[in-house]
C-alpha cells in the first residue's frame, strides 16, 4: 500500500504494520489516511478473516505525531474529522477518525500486537 503501512496477506491473516519507526511509528495524516483505507479494504476482502495491527522495528505506536499536528498538514486532516449533524451508524457512513480507522465498527476482528 504504502512506505510508511506495510500491508501483507498470509492465508487469511492480514497484517498491518506500521512503518514509521524513526517516529516510533507515530501516525501522521498520511499513515492515518492509509490505515482508514486499509482497514476498510481489510473488512471488504471475503479472502481474509482477521488483521493484525503491529509496528515496526520494536515499537508499536506512540499515538498521534505531535509535530504532524503542529503542521499545516496536521491542522487540515484535524479540521476535516468534524462528524456530520445526525451522524449515527459507522456502518452505513464510515468515517474516518483522527488515527485512521479509529471510528470504523468492522465486521471481522483485529488483533493488536503491542510492543515497545
Amino acid at each position: 500500500m504504502s512506505d510508511i503501512l506495510r500491508v501483507e496477506t498470509t492465508g487469511r491473516i492480514r497484517v498491518l504494520t506500521l512503518n514509521r519507526p524513526a517516529q516510533r511509528n507515530a501516525v501522521d495524516p498520511a499513515l492515518a489516511r492509509a490505515l482508514y483505507d486499509a482497514a476498510r479494504a481489510f473488512d471488504t476482502d471475503d479472502g481474509v478473516d482477521i488483521a493484525i495491527l503491529t509496528g515496526a522495528e520494536g515499537n508499536f505506536c506512540a499515538g498521534f505525531d505531535l509535530k504532524a499536528a503542529a503542521g499545516d498538514a496536521g491542522r487540515d486532516w484535524i479540521a476535516g474529522l468534524d462528524i456530520p449533524p445526525g451522524w449515527s451508524d459507522p456502518v452505513a457512513q464510515p468515517l474516518p477518525g483522527p488515527m485512521g480507522p479509529s471510528r470504523l465498527r468492522l465486521s471481522k476482528p483485529v488483533i493488536a500486537a503491542v510492543e515497545g
